[in-house]
């Protein structure tokens, strides 16, 4: 008996993480018969492509992109996409373009349950995730009875060295092959240059800022006072660029300690913790005292460059964010929580919508057992264990993606309709 030849996939990928994770990638990709190219748009791509044959380069301007994508459709038969985050200006013009000619989009992200895992979804991440619009009803009917135990990741980042790294590595290549590709501008709001120096300096003051940050932390957690925690995050992410109704982090801050001056008991602190990748490219620090001074509480409130979460989650009162990742991580531990952007977890059974001064005063709690079904839920779905940067979390994360991106439904519709079995038991520490 002989069976069908399977339907052919034909894969372009677009911009992906910093290393090598999407050319490992494409290697499983061919290994179960698809075809693969990758499309860059500097030399920071190409150098991460060891495969001169299946890369193809976009020399023009963004606005030349989406006639360019057009055109590779239809020469190569293109079936999938696949990028890493959906907002930037050549992703976003590139989804469009793919559900027009009814190609299927595959968009990685960072983790939504950080750091041992990594997101894969269809269609949209972020604000754009299909999660946005699911019910905490919808969701626990999807799950039906699956409630196993799921054991708690280690509270470490596993390979912020490599991350750090590779993206030092990136923009050198980037500033190194310039001229090619002139013609792009880049998609953040500084120079390749610019951006190449803060990963240096990043890298040269680890050891001076570990020292720093483990000093602040631990006066913090010596100081005896109850206190409040704000979760802050790059500005130039696109998730506080897209996703949030502030045009900078210092209007944030500036409503924080705003409404913590009105509204606090004078014995509470807050303290900002800085995003582990925070560059100094926008002075932090100053702005935080210099807010603080003016509201009059200097001495009530803290800063605390990157570094681990967990040591300061574990004793805070509450926690308030923009729209971070890592207030998943305080709501996992039962603390309230307010958040003021677009997040896939800000769901009104968990998350606070209390004005600032009164969550201060008297933060809400979150529902615990429904945020327990969410997380449950997204690691049925689109966290995938693994990670980008290290070598070990590639490995990890390469067993099970490539599956999830040749199956005919996206993890969402694969769990409402019973065809993936419970992967607690992969939610392991790396």
């Amino acid at each position: 008996m002989t069976h069908p030849r399977p339907f052919r996939r034909n894969f372009l990928l677009l911009q992906g993480p910093h290393g090598p994770f999407f050319h490992a990638l494409a290697g499983m990709l061919r290994q179960a018969g698809c075809r693969v190219w990758r499309a860059g748009f500097n030399a920071g791509d190409r150098a991460f492509w060891p495969d001169a044959e299946s890369y193809i380069a976009h020399t023009g301007s963004v606005a030349d992109w989406p006639a360019h994508l057009d055109a590779l459709i239809q020469r190569l038969e293109l079936t999938d996409i696949v990028l890493y985050g959906d907002a930037r200006p050549v992703h976003a013009a590139a989804v469009r373009a793919a559900r027009a000619a009814g190609l299927t989009v595959h968009v990685f992200e960072e983790g939504y349950l950080r750091p041992y895992w990594i997101t894969y979804e269809r269609g949209g991440s972020n604000g754009n995730s299909r999660l946005m619009q699911l019910s905490l009803g919808e969701i626990r009917a999807a799950l039906g009875a699956r409630r196993p135990q799921v054991p708690d990741p280690p509270a470490r980042w596993g390979d912020m060295r490599q991350h750090i790294f590779y993206g030092a590595l990136y923009h050198a290549m980037v500033l190194a092959g310039h001229r090619r590709y002139r013609n792009m501008a880049p998609h953040r709001g500084v120079s390749v240059a610019a951006e190449l120096r803060l990963y240096l300096r990043r890298l040269a003051g680890m050891p001076l800022h570990s020292l720093e940050r483990a000093r602040a932390t631990r006066r913090i957690r010596r100081g005896g006072f109850p206190y409040h925690l704000a979760l802050l995050q790059l500005e130039h992410d696109a998730s506080f660029q897209n996703y949030s109704p502030f045009s900078s982090m210092t209007e944030f801050l500036e409503l924080c300690v705003r409404d913590f001056a009105a509204g606090a008991p004078h014995h509470h602190h807050l303290v900002f913790k800085a995003h582990p990748l925070e560059d100094g490219r926008v002075p932090l620090r100053t702005h935080v005292r210099r807010i603080a001074r003016a509201h009059g509480v200097a001495a009530r409130v803290h800063f605390v460059r990157g570094g681990k979460l967990a040591a300061l989650l574990d004793q805070a009162r509450s926690a308030v964010t923009v729209n971070s990742t890592s207030g998943q991580q305080a709501l996992l531990r039962g603390l309230p929580i307010r958040v003021f952007g677009e997040a896939v977890y800000a769901k009104p059974e968990f998350v606070s919508d209390q004005p600032l001064a009164a969550f201060f005063a008297a933060p809400r709690r979150p529902d615990l057992q429904a945020y327990r079904d969410f997380r449950h839920y997204l690691l049925e779905t689109s966290q995938i264990p693994g990670g980008f940067y290290s070598a070990q979390g590639r490995q990890r994360a390469l067993r099970r993606v490539v599956d999830l991106m040749l199956a005919t439904m996206d993890p969402y519709d694969m769990l409402r309709a019973g065809r993936t079995a419970p992967r607690a038991h992969l939610a392991i520490a790396m």
